[in-house]
């Protein structure tokens, strides 16, 4: 019904455009306490970009994605970041490098910004298995982050600090520690114990991981996640990969090289889905020993054979890929 009335306005609009316009429509009418609005693409342009007293904004890591549209620096893709600063309000902004992060405080003076950034107005850390976030006048000793990966302990900081600066006083100690606690992230480092594809792998006595990450910067924080895994379980790793086409394979691959035995490139059920025989060509040439499957079951079928001892597989390199194998894994952890 919201997209029919989004229809009726004879607007011409991209998909994206009528999606955002339509969610806006159901959000007005169905209001919630606190809206968490993701920016889809960059910032400065986005259809999201169009509230004008937001109660923060956020900025996550920034690291090269979508440069054929945000621009093949730091710098360019940190100002498209920017656009969503407003005036007034607190701009919430994660560790970032040097570039990036003068391109944000330029942006920040330009439109009256008040940031609020990691490293100086407030900072987070790992202690003692526990997550400690500082600001200039508070200290949270929190629980670990149910989500599993050492960049999970910055993410879930970062969440902090965007409600710290927001200082809405129904969100006391209690919540914060039930938020770290409680989060779930689908297809982010998530470990599948039941269903059809999970089975499989029990079976041959290996353990099934998935995560949607696709570029240079989820690879890293993918590595050091498995590097935590290996040194308190050790296993050998299989990768079982499928990317877009737009993607940079290589420059995803080349964090997970050093610790992967094998790698199986599975076809993703998109238009945009990149060729396995050409992602395998890619992982062959940057040292990884690659074969094709013909779809996520008989990668399954394959990374088992493949590894000298019953392996931890991963299917990664695409959220399209991650939604397959969770559709085939019948929706279920």
């Amino acid at each position: 019904d919201a997209i029919d009335r989004v229809a009726a306005t004879g607007l011409t609009l991209t998909y994206f455009e009528a999606m955002t316009a339509a969610a806006f429509v159901l959000f007005a009418e169905t209001p919630g306490d606190v809206l968490v609005l993701e920016v889809g693409l960059g910032g400065r342009f986005d259809a999201t970009n169009v509230i004008a007293h937001p109660a923060a904004t956020v900025i996550a890591p920034i690291d090269y994605d979508h440069t054929a549209i945000l621009g093949d620096t730091l710098a360019a893709i940190a100002g498209e970041k920017a656009g969503i600063l407003r005036g007034g309000c607190a701009g919430v902004i994660a560790r970032q490098p040097p570039a990036a992060m003068a391109v944000i405080e330029a942006n920040a003076e330009a439109v009256g910004a008040k940031l609020f950034r990691c490293g100086v107005e407030w900072d987070c850390w790992a202690a003692n298995g526990r997550l400690a976030v500082q600001t200039q006048d508070r200290f949270l000793d929190l629980p670990a982050p149910s989500l599993v990966g050492p960049h999970q302990y910055d993410n879930a900081g970062l969440a902090v600090a965007a409600l710290l600066a927001w200082g809405d006083q129904r969100i006391d100690d209690d919540a914060f520690a039930r938020g770290v606690t409680q989060a779930r992230w689908p297809a982010r480092m998530q470990r599948l114990h039941n269903g059809e594809l999970a089975e499989r792998v029990h079976a041959g006595g290996g353990e099934l991981w998935v995560d949607g990450g696709h570029n240079p910067h989820g690879a890293r924080a993918i590595a050091a996640t498995l590097a935590e895994l290996h040194a308190r379980a050790p296993r050998p790793l299989v990768l079982i990969c499928g990317m877009l086409s737009t993607k940079d394979c290589a420059g995803f691959l080349a964090p997970l090289v050093g610790q992967a035995c094998a790698l199986v490139a599975a076809p993703v059920m998109s238009s945009a889905g990149r060729a396995p025989e050409e992602l395998a060509a890619i992982a062959n040439g940057i040292g990884m020993h690659a074969t094709t499957s013909v779809d996520l079951t008989e990668a399954v079928l394959k990374a088992l054979a493949v590894a000298p001892q019953p392996p931890r597989i991963l299917i990664c390199g695409s959220l399209y890929l991650a939604g397959d194998a969770l559709a085939l894994n019948g929706g279920v952890d």
